[in-house]
């Protein structure tokens, strides 16, 4: 028995209409966000458990000697792989650098520029560039970048590190440790060993590498107009910043303009993960890229907005009578100032600073489980500051 054309018309369409609704559903359901990437239901597992390559696009590759050590038109870019070292962390270093030239220098052939606030040995000299066929370079801090500011009150230095002692946070007593942190936030981009270069890929000692990258990754960043590359997120000790994110406040008060129109505001400022943090540092959810890893654009730093920021921080003696660090600085203003589309998650490069790893699960990766955060005690995992990132920014 022949069905009449309009119920035929009416079975099709309704059929159309379910199956565009399902194809829906099933695009929607891992997230509710409108902005790929962003996990706005959770970090239901990590997502380096699930199969990492490399990015996708263009690449630069060796090809023939593009890359080789002594070739001056070579396909590098002004990017440098630097380091804030002391003589006595030589044999700390050295497994570094090897591990990263196994991995990916010994390919590109980047040089290596090593800084101190003390002259570097024969001996350093000798052994670190016996370990790379890239020029390597040893630059002294210029003492007005490492020296104490004038405007520190150094009695009041001593009184404000003994209550962050009381409070259990480290390196307290240890001016070099502060001196350190300020340089790192804001003077090793003003070196004149660095003026030429753009990119900075920061290394230091005991730290470890595990998957072969073969890809420039300077190349990558600058052909995609990135700013900055992170491996590992964490929370930050509130009881050694309580000040720092008052103090932000009032410098956008003062320049609301500066604020980037699509910030990381969210992820800086979220209480409901760590209310205790948040709490205690005074609205600042103390999440930061763990600037042991990073690599970066110099313009970023060296632009107005950072710089004002940075001179602005340091103005207020935080540096010395808390124990901000280059971290949360760092973190701070590119969550604030920088368009969060310019920051990427280096997800396939393994990486482990002692207690925690980034460590992708990849065939070019050996020697760390992929998927696992840290090593140590349980307490250890509520420090992955990812969950929040993901959910507020992306897995970009």
């Amino acid at each position: 028995m022949a069905i009449a054309r309009p119920i035929r018309m009416l079975s099709a369409a309704s059929i159309i209409l379910c199956l565009f609704l399902f194809f829906q559903i099933r695009k929607e359901s891992p997230s509710l966000s409108t902005k790929p990437g962003k996990l706005t239901n959770g970090m239901k597992s990590d997502p380096l458990l699930e199969p990492t390559g490399e990015p996708s696009g263009r690449l630069w590759r060796v090809e023939g000697n593009n890359y080789a050590p002594d070739n001056t038109n070579s396909a590098r870019t002004n990017a440098a792989l630097i380091s804030l070292v002391r003589n006595e962390e030589l044999d700390e270093l050295i497994p570094s650098m090897r591990d990263l030239e196994r991995t990916w220098n010994s390919k590109f052939n980047y040089p290596w520029i090593f800084f101190n606030d003390k002259p570097f040995t024969e001996e350093f000299k000798k052994r670190t560039q016996a370990e790379t066929k890239a020029k390597c370079q040893y630059e002294l801090v210029p003492k007005e970048h490492w020296d104490v500011p004038e405007w520190i009150d150094m009695k009041l230095f001593e009184e404000s590190a003994n209550i962050l002692e009381e409070k259990k946070i480290q390196y307290s007593h240890k001016l070099s440790y502060h001196q350190m942190c300020r340089w790192n936030s804001g003077m090793f981009y003003r070196h004149p060993a660095l003026e030429k270069y753009r990119y900075y890929w920061r290394v230091e000692p005991k730290v470890q590498f595990f998957c072969d990258v073969d890809y420039d990754v300077f190349r990558y960043m600058e052909d995609r107009n990135l700013t900055y590359g992170f491996t590992i997120n964490l929370f930050d000790a509130p009881a050694s910043i309580p000040t720092l994110w008052p103090t932000t406040q009032e410098f956008l008060a003062a320049h609301p303009e500066y604020l980037s129109e699509n910030n990381m505001l969210e992820w800086l400022t979220d209480s409901t993960r760590r209310p205790d943090h948040t709490k205690e540092a005074n609205g600042y959810s103390t999440c930061h890229f763990w600037s042991n890893f990073e690599i970066g654009d110099m313009e970023f730093f060296r632009g107005k907005k950072y710089e004002d920021y940075f001179n602005h921080l340091d103005r207020k003696g935080g540096f010395f009578y808390e124990r901000w660090g280059d971290a949360p600085v760092h973190s701070i203003a590119l969550g604030l100032f920088e368009d969060s589309a310019k920051v990427h998650w280096f997800r396939d490069i393994g990486y482990r600073h002692i207690p925690y790893f980034n460590c992708p699960n990849s065939p070019k990766c050996k020697g760390c489980t992929p998927g696992k955060f840290f090593e140590g005690a349980d307490f250890l995992a509520k420090e992955d500051c990812r969950p929040n990132y993901f959910k507020y920014v992306g897995t970009h």
